[in-house]
């Protein structure tokens, strides 16, 4: 009798042995990042556990159901809106006042293996998840669905309701939302390096000292659905003339630099004075530039640089942001071609306007500088004076440009 209660003792201490040290083992950076995501880690993890919890088993529906739509809704057409009207794409893509939005980004640009995102939000952390109570966890998961609710509708992150959802719990910042939106986009999410910039631009990923003005962001090395290796990085900077000035930022950038790049639900900085540094960054260093209304404003695209294709349909700005009209946009956008998607503040498909920019063979002009483009705007209400679009209807159009015969638009 009392040897069968040893051994019933000694079995219930192994078992809870056993029990603890799955416990004890951190879960891996993808595992973490499929949980965050509401999609099943892997076998082994210790993250199982805490899938049979009714907060995670929610979470998990909720999610599913919700990046279906966006899949069927958006997604899937703007990657066919891209096969259709990219040219072979650059290796880097740049996307600026991005937020977290490696969502979008890898939508219009699938094929890049560098992206470069950057917006005033700070990285912040995820922490082991298996140490978190069971309220703990169902909190986090809860405030990572509420600070993606925006984008998940309407293409765009409601700044200040992220910040809020990401600073009411134990996970914080833009990291928790990369990891849900590279294991939703079927990535395998290798490693996660905090990065730092000095003000010269180069990039230091262990303990040494970049500094003042440092830089601070994140490196996440992932690979594709097929294998191939890519790197994310995000930076938290203040992309305003003074901000970038003091930083390393795009000299950074210029590393890696040309790119493609994309513009959307960017406030219409762009259009102010006090941005005009990355703009000219953007134009001088972008092969093409994908963008709504609220990206770079029309008259400093020059027209011996960047050929122009609209696509949609422009209404102009939101009610939100009064005085950014502009009467050339709305005379090139009635010759657009139509798209099946929606993007930007005017987010359904109906309302949106998306521009594609195709920069020219450099025929060795100056660089563009925003100081002597030949339209500078006028001040705001209306910051563009007024233009007529010239229509070249003979002119043949790229080999991947979809043949219509009727030719393409062209500023003066």
């Amino acid at each position: 009798m009392l040897h069968s209660l040893r051994m019933a003792t000694l079995a219930a201490v192994m078992l809870l042995a056993a029990v603890a040290g799955a416990y004890a083992q951190t879960a891996t950076l993808d595992d973490t990042a499929k949980f965050l995501a509401g999609m099943m880690p892997s076998a082994d993890s210790p993250l199982q556990a805490l899938t049979k919890e009714a907060a995670w088993q929610r979470h998990a529906k909720f999610f599913d159901s919700a990046f279906g739509q966006l899949e069927q809704r958006q997604l899937s057409r703007i990657r066919a809106w891209a096969d259709s009207n990219l040219a072979a794409p650059k290796p880097t893509m740049f996307y600026m006042f991005s937020g977290p939005d490696f969502l979008y980004a890898n939508a219009f640009h699938p094929k890049a293996s560098t992206y470069v995102l950057s917006a005033l939000e700070p990285v912040g952390s995820v922490p082991d998840l298996t140490r978190l109570s069971r309220g703990g966890v169902a909190s986090a998961l809860y405030n990572v669905e509420r600070s993606l609710s925006s984008i998940l509708s309407f293409s765009f992150f409601i700044t200040k309701q992220m910040k809020t959802d990401l600073q009411a719990g134990q996970i914080s910042g833009t990291l928790p939302i990369l990891y849900v939106f590279l294991a939703r986009s079927g990535m395998t999410v290798k490693s996660v390096t905090p990065v730092s910039l000095d003000d010269k631009g180069a990039a230091y990923f262990a303990g040494e000292n970049p500094g003042p003005n440092a830089v601070r962001g994140v490196r996440l090395m992932f690979a594709g659905p097929e294998g191939q290796e890519k790197t994310l990085y995000y930076f938290s900077t203040d992309l305003s003339n003074s901000g970038v000035k003091a930083s390393g930022f795009l000299k950074f950038c210029e590393t890696l630099a040309p790119g493609n790049s994309l513009i959307k639900s960017a406030s219409y900085l762009l259009h102010s004075g006090n941005f005009t540094t990355v703009r000219n960054f953007l134009l001088n260093n972008s092969a093409t530039i994908i963008q709504d209304d609220s990206g770079i404003p029309l008259g400093y695209y020059s027209t011996k640089k960047w050929r122009l294709f609209p696509f949609g349909r422009y209404l102009g700005p939101i009610d939100k942001f009064p005085g950014r009209y502009q009467e050339s946009y709305a005379a090139l956008f009635r010759r657009a071609q139509p798209i099946d998607f929606g993007i930007g503040y005017r987010w359904r498909t109906p309302e949106t306007n998306v521009l594609l920019s195709v920069r020219l063979p450099d025929d060795g002009s100056p660089a563009i500088d925003a100081t002597t483009s030949a339209e500078a705007p006028v001040p705001s209400p209306r910051p563009h004076k007024p233009r007529t679009p010239a229509y070249i209807g003979s002119r043949p159009l790229p080999d991947w440009w979809p043949q219509r015969g009727d030719g393409f638009f062209f500023w003066r």
